[in-house]
């Protein structure tokens, strides 16, 4: 039986699509066929007609994306992905159909309406997203989980939901594979107030009503056939059988599962650096830089202005590190004083950064009109250069310092696989509140788990950041 607030949430965000759908095919009727002969719009049955199979074939689509699934909402970045390859899917249908029954339909109409529907979609999720977020930091739309395996990969599997409520799991007891005494004192804490369950009562434990999903962290006595076991006795009870994976910052597009000969294969799709997919990064690169410095170029030209007030240059050049750690000059408006430099040895004793870049929430260099732009990120416009030039990407990972590069060890190099980004999600994810720590494994992720459509969410995320400007400054 499933949850009535799962219930609610759907029936919700169903009503949401609909209205999303319906408010963008009616703007687009009116902005195409006007007002006309007396009547609101001017639209022939046909074009009617056209609108309703649109509508529905956008609306079916979402529907077999599962865009809709338990597992999928609220995950955001997931959600809004399928919610994207959806619309497009809707419309190379429709466009298909369109030109096999040579069907005459109004172009401008549909070039309309599907990316002002994409946007009231993605609003829409959005918004549910964000109220089932809340709920769940109130402890409320939690699913109660029991985790059974060993003591330090049940103790890590517990610490991890309890720090990401989006996951939407509450740990409400544990089974302990191994020997427990063997615990060590961080696992210890870890598990501390969670009911222990023996290992032969785990099945019948998970009859409670608060327990919801049941999780293999690690392995168990008896390898898969105890896990095929527990599966057997949990069918057609409303509990899930969850295995939790070993890989991490593994998106999940980028694995596959494969039955051969009954045998279960875990397919990883390892990353890649190059082919066709970054040459349409590439090309939506330029073509968006290029209209972005011709829509921005009045606004461009005031900042120019404003920031020469104090006597500065108006572009201030900084060295970074690119691709294949080939260093370039990153540009930004000036957002400091021009004796920044040399006023920083006073200040460092008051570094509220990450241990590598130097940061304070009231840096006495900063201008006024650089306080501005820094909390509006208008100071990063002048990077839209850099991307035409090919140094950089709209999204990508941090441009790093040299400073940084140096203190690279291991893993923290693979950064330096993609071109830096003027966003990314280290950009959506705190910026300069982020710990060194949490800055890399983001950019990390992003080189590692690249995609197209992630990519145009992310564009997206940013220019709500933008209102937000949580760790800008």
């Amino acid at each position: 039986m499933a949850l009535v607030w799962f219930q609610r949430l759907v029936r919700g965000i169903v009503v949401g699509d609909v209205l999303a759908v319906s408010v963008s095919l009616v703007i687009a009727s009116f902005v195409r066929f006007g007002v006309g002969n007396g009547r609101l719009l001017d639209v022939s049955a046909a074009s009617a007609a056209a609108g309703v199979l649109i509508a529905l074939t956008w609306l079916l689509t979402l529907w077999a994306s599962k865009s809709r699934a338990r597992r999928i909402i609220g995950q955001g970045m997931a959600e809004y992905q399928r919610v994207t390859n959806a619309t497009l899917i809707a419309f190379g249908l429709v466009a298909i159909v369109f030109y096999v029954g040579q069907i005459d339909f109004a172009r401008g109409y549909v070039a309309l309406a599907m990316p002002l529907g994409w946007l009231l979609l993605l609003a829409n999720r959005l918004f549910w997203r964000r109220t089932l977020l809340r709920l769940r930091r109130d402890g409320r739309c939690l699913n109660g989980a029991m985790l059974v395996g060993p003591a330090a990969d049940v103790a890590r599997a517990v610490t991890e939901l309890r720090g990401n409520v989006k996951a939407g799991y509450r740990p409400v007891a544990i089974c302990i594979t191994d020997d427990p005494a063997g615990m060590s004192a961080s696992a210890r804490l870890a598990v501390a107030g969670l009911p222990v369950v023996d290992y032969d009562d785990v099945v019948a434990s998970t009859k409670t009503a608060r327990i919801r999903a049941l999780m293999v962290a690690g392995d168990l006595p008896g390898g898969r056939d105890q896990i095929r076991a527990l599966g057997w006795q949990l069918e057609n009870s409303r509990v899930e059988l969850i295995l939790v994976s070993r890989l991490t910052d593994v998106a999940g597009p980028r694995i596959h599962l494969r039955p051969v000969a009954g045998l279960p294969m875990v397919h990883v799709q390892l990353p890649q650096y190059s082919g066709f997919t970054h040459s349409v990064k590439r090309v939506f690169d330029v073509t968006a830089t290029l209209l972005g410095l011709l829509v921005l170029a009045p606004l461009l030209a005031v900042i120019a202005v404003l920031v020469r007030t104090d006597g500065g240059p108006a572009i201030f050049r900084q060295e970074r590190i690119g691709r294949g750690g080939v260093p370039f000059t990153m540009l930004k408006f000036r957002s400091m004083s021009v004796d920044a430099e040399q006023r920083l040895a006073a200040l460092v004793t008051q570094d509220e950064g990450n241990g590598v870049m130097f940061k304070m929430r009231d840096d006495p260099r900063v201008t006024r009109i650089g306080r501005v732009l820094r909390r509006s990120s208008l100071d990063e416009l002048p990077q839209l250069w850099n991307v035409l030039r090919g140094d950089m990407s709209l999204v990508g990972p941090r441009p790093p310092l040299p400073a940084e590069v140096d203190r690279y060890e291991g893993a923290e190099t693979r950064r330096l696989l993609s071109k830096p980004g003027i966003t990314g999600l280290w950009q959506v994810s705190g910026r300069s509140d982020l710990t060194w720590q949490e800055s890399v494994r983001l950019d990390l992720y992003y080189v590692e788990n690249w995609s197209f459509t992630g990519d145009l969410l992310l564009i997206l995320r940013t220019l709500t950041q933008i209102f937000k400007r949580d760790g800008a400054y």
